[in-house]
């Protein structure tokens, strides 16, 4: 049960007396304020722009219709946590959720595909076709189809993205929580592109109508 000091008893001493009981019983100070500080967090986890958890990414050619994903810019630097995670998978596009811890960095690499990086949170460093550029939280870098880039996590903070290759880069359902589980991944041929999703326009048209 708790104790409570004789100077928070009585109503009309509270306010006047209360800075001075709570600096003299330092175990009413804990107690007091606890609640207080877990009723702060409470609220603010309810009430802000947290993103709702990301939906199952489609395995299969996507159906024509709406794939919504609130708050991509707002929430990200506290619901995101792995290195890659596949949100969805198109004929000709996909999009990926990656997350740069301290420290870490993307790795030099070139791909065959087009790919457009958009930065929610952190800071960094992008090496892009011989240039460099420090970015931010709201920069967007594209990546010409064969150019050789790396993107590098600088600040205190994790560095996270998402970004959009066109045509997919990776398997439709991928989430890989570290970097070296994902370079193992693809060194092992278990990242692939599902091959739907690497068809001509024209073979998509002929076969499958599109529009």
């Amino acid at each position: 049960m708790l104790t409570v000091p004789i100077c928070l008893r009585r109503p009309a001493a509270w306010l006047p007396r209360i800075e001075a009981c709570l600096a003299k019983h330092t175990s009413c100070q804990k107690r007091a304020l606890s609640p207080t500080l877990h009723t702060a967090r409470r609220v603010s986890t309810s009430t802000g722009n947290k993103m709702p958890p990301f939906p199952k990414p489609n395995a299969e050619p996507p159906a024509p219709k709406m794939v919504y994903f609130p708050n991509m810019t707002t929430a990200l630097p506290s619901e995101s946590g792995e290195f890659r995670r596949v949100l969805w998978t198109g004929l000709y596009s996909q999009v990926v959720l990656m997350t740069v811890p301290v420290g870490g960095d993307i790795g030099e690499e070139i791909h065959t595909v087009d790919q457009i990086l958009t930065f929610t949170s952190g800071t960094g460093l992008a090496q892009v076709g011989g240039e460099e550029r420090e970015i931010k939280a709201g920069d967007m870098v594209v990546v010409p189809a064969g150019t050789k880039h790396q993107f590098l996590n600088t600040g205190p903070n994790p560095l996270i993205l998402y970004t959009v290759y066109s045509p997919a880069e990776h398997k439709a359902t991928t989430v890989h929580k570290t970097k070296e589980e994902g370079d193992k991944a693809e060194e092992e041929g278990r990242d692939e592109p599902p091959i739907w999703s690497q068809r001509s326009k024209q073979e998509n048209e002929e076969d499958r109508p599109v529009g």
